[in-house]
């Protein structure tokens, strides 16, 4: 039996090589993204050609930052910068120019140990209005440790953030394992958060808990948003949780076709898991203790659980961060998700079903950076990634399709 984290954690070193991102997969289509190829697509492009709908796009990757350190999450500001987060306890941003600078941030009480740090951002949807990003972190005052949701307000030339109040406090946190925690908007005054069950086993199932839980709160507030499954809970934390029973969600995205939610969690054993994220329970419950034995989704304890879109098998591939492709120019792969793996050192590719389910269509990248963490498409329809290497090593990449 694996110890606790351990699927997700699994340190694979950093191996960069020549050889075609596809793996050839039963699914995937193996070539590789040479320059002849990015030559043809532009030749193409230059001869008035069109997307096509049934034709995998060809994609060149570019780096964009090196030499970062367990860059965990970016967001995108509306004047073109990129900020993201480093585990360690660092902030960044890159300007529209390509400048990079370390943004001045009151990091004092971050608590780092094992997977917990400074974890997911994102910008507030009203940035040009309130100049507000949010960053969900692991927090200590040296007696008491939890994982927090902090605002934060960027001054006027975009290199400094001035701290608030914030907005959820109490999420448990123990060794620093399973501490989450991705944060996304689907508008202006819902923010939703991504949490770890701090490899304690009551938490996921315990409903006065934030552990274990996906939460929908107010930005302003940290309140729980008044049509929540529990909005009539006479318990402030029970009325934020939107859903239960899940592990450790590190990947919360949106769907442009259809606006739903969907998650991406580590798994023990087996089984790592992408759901649509929707109210309910998601049955993780590894009682007594903390069993790595039991099912991802028990649906014999909980016959009404809700049940994955697609899962690893064994051997996990540690999910992390996971967005959906949206487009013309992504061709066949439009309205596809794309899932960073840690563990397995690619992106998968995944295609939505007939049945609301989710299939493995290709695997791209496998070994070519090393563990990633993020993918995130952004406002420009490319699509961003972070590497999770350490020592150094990583980058933040942009894939761009033919």
């Amino acid at each position: 039996m694996a110890a606790p984290g351990a699927s997700e954690e699994a340190f694979v070193p950093l191996t960069m090589t020549t050889t075609p991102p596809r793996t050839g997969r039963p699914g995937g289509r193996a070539r590789q993204l040479a320059v002849t190829a990015v030559v043809a697509a532009l030749a193409l492009a230059s001869a008035g050609c069109e997307p096509d709908p049934t034709t995998v796009p060809t994609l060149t990757a570019q780096p964009l930052v090196s030499g970062l350190t367990l860059p965990w999450d970016l967001s995108f500001t509306p004047g073109g910068s990129i900020l993201w987060t480093e585990r360690g306890g660092r902030i960044m941003r890159r300007t529209a120019y390509g400048d990079v600078n370390q943004m001045a941030a009151d990091l004092s009480d971050l608590r780092v140990s094992g997977e917990t740090g400074l974890m997911g951002i994102a910008v507030d949807p009203r940035f040009n209005t309130n100049k507000r990003v949010y960053t969900c972190q692991g927090w200590t005052d040296g007696v008491t440790n939890d994982v927090r949701v902090v605002p934060w307000v960027a001054n006027s030339a975009g290199d400094a953030l001035t701290r608030l109040p914030p907005i959820v406090t109490g999420i448990l946190s123990t060794t620093g394992t399973h501490g989450g925690c991705r944060l996304r908007f689907d508008g202006p005054d819902r923010l939703f958060i991504g949490t770890g069950d701090a490899i304690t086993g009551t938490a996921p199932q315990d409903l006065t808990s934030l552990a274990g839980k996906v939460l929908r709160v107010n930005p302003d507030t940290g309140a729980g948003i008044s049509d929540n499954p529990f909005a009539g809970s006479a318990n402030a934390d029970t009325r934020r949780i939107w859903s239960s029973g899940h592990r450790n969600l590190q990947g919360l995205a949106f769907r442009p076709a259809d606006a739903s939610l969907w998650t991406a969690e580590h798994g023990p054993n087996i089984d790592d898991e992408i759901n649509r994220g929707s109210t309910g329970n998601f049955g993780w419950d590894p009682v007594p203790g903390y069993s790595q034995g039991v099912p991802m989704t028990d649906t014999t304890k909980f016959p009404d659980a809700v049940t994955a879109a697609w899962s690893s098998g064994a051997p996990t591939v540690a999910t992390s961060g996971i967005t959906w492709l949206s487009g013309p120019r992504w061709e066949a792969w439009d309205d596809h998700m794309v899932v960073a793996t840690l563990k397995a050192s690619s992106l998968l590719v995944l295609a939505p079903q007939g049945d609301g389910t989710l299939a493995e269509v290709d695997r791209i990248y496998e070994g070519t950076f090393g563990r990633i963490r993020t993918a995130h498409l952004g406002p420009d329809g490319l699509l961003y990634l972070t590497t999770s290497n350490g020592g150094g090593n990583d980058q933040i990449i942009r894939i761009t399709p033919s």
